[in-house]
């Protein structure tokens, strides 16, 4: 066996079928940051004219967007998932597949599990289970759609890990109806807590409320990610 498919089996971030629909996506979300401009005009504009637009405006103007965790980010999520282990693994936010994509290729390495995603934009499911067959990874992950506060109640069983990366104002109402599920051990990733920081503030206290069961660290890691282990 060659070094090269020595690493694909140990690593599946390492397998050319997963790389090359990882590098494809992660360059066409590059290719978007100018076009990105156009939301961040619309969040200035609702900043002065003092409005809060509904969860459907927002999912609206992220129907294009990838808006996936940054390459670093996806690396440290696939080692996370590896180091504990984890077999069932959710995701608030799927968006096209790419943060889908480093967890089922940790599932595969840690011997077999799922990964239970979600999104509300059909479009964006569809494209997610196309990515996830491309990368040979479909039989590792569930996208499920529609709202996630329903589509993700019941996870199936005992959750290992957690990523936020959804429509910001909802991290907080996600981690009330999972934290149930979390086994005693588990992580919750959220991601973009620098960018936003004042609406992801409550949810930032509540995860560093030890009341509520969590010790939690910001991490300078891509825009800000929030590590919390369920104690």
């Amino acid at each position: 066996m060659t070094t090269r498919e020595e690493d694909a089996r140990d690593c599946s971030l390492h397998a050319p079928e997963v790389r090359r629909v990882l590098d494809r996506l992660h360059a066409q979300a590059a290719r978007q940051k100018l076009s990105f401009l156009k939301i961040a005009w619309a969040w200035g504009l609702d900043a002065l004219l003092r409005r809060k637009p509904s969860l459907e405006v927002e999912t609206r103007r992220f129907k294009d967007f990838l808006i996936p965790l940054s390459p670093d980010t996806g690396a440290f999520a696939y080692l996370v998932a590896r180091s504990i282990g984890a077999r069932r693994i959710v995701e608030f936010g799927t968006s096209f597949g790419v943060s889908t994509l480093y967890f089922a290729a940790a599932v595969r390495d840690n011997g077999g599990g799922l990964v239970i995603g979600s999104e509300i934009q059909e479009e964006k499911v569809a494209t997610a289970r196309a990515n996830l067959e491309e990368a040979g990874l479909e039989g590792y992950a569930e996208i499920r759609a529609g709202d996630a506060r329903q589509t993700l109640r019941d996870p199936g069983g005992a959750v290992d890990l957690v990523l936020l990366d959804g429509l910001k104002e909802l991290y907080l109402p996600m981690i009330e109806i999972l934290t149930p599920h979390l086994r005693q051990g588990a992580v919750v990733l959220a991601d973009n807590i620098r960018t936003f920081r004042r609406t992801l503030a409550p949810y930032v206290a509540h995860m560093r409320d030890p009341r509520n069961g969590f010790h939690s660290v910001t991490l300078p890691l891509g825009a800000g990610t929030e590590y919390s282990v369920r104690l």
